[in-house]
């Protein structure tokens, strides 16, 4: 059973946002790291780019094969999970602990194209 949290926002493309006034943590979804499998490598973003929503914001790797993932809100990253750099697989343990990276939110207003917890459910059930 996939896990969907409260309180989250998702993308269609699988990342979650979680808003903290105007900064958004993001992440790979439990459906996101189910299909990948074993995470071997997590291509950061650089701290400082700023990046548009929808925009390809790095990539994951895994024995599997290589997805990119995407900024879900137009924004500057302010921080990256270091942690991933030396342990990727801590997406498949925790993808709602091992955040991506965190970006400082510039047109609040795109929250309002993100999923909430019962739509994006709808999708995964497609």
């Amino acid at each position: 059973m996939v896990l969907v949290k409260d309180g989250l926002y998702y993308t269609k493309t699988h990342e979650w946002v979680k808003l903290d006034g105007d900064i958004a943590t993001v992440g790979l979804t439990d459906f996101a790291q189910e299909q990948l499998t074993d995470i071997v490598y997590v291509d950061l973003p650089k701290v400082g780019a700023m990046l548009k929503a929808g925009e390809t914001a790095g990539t994951v790797e895994s024995v599997k094969s290589a997805e990119d993932y995407y900024s879900p809100l137009t924004g500057k990253v302010v921080e990256i999970n270091k942690e991933l750099e030396k342990t990727p697989e801590l997406i498949n343990k925790d993808p709602y602990g091992a955040w991506i990276f965190k970006l400082k939110v510039s047109n609040p207003s795109e929250v309002n194209s993100l999923l909430g917890k019962s739509d994006y459910e709808k999708i995964l059930k497609k």
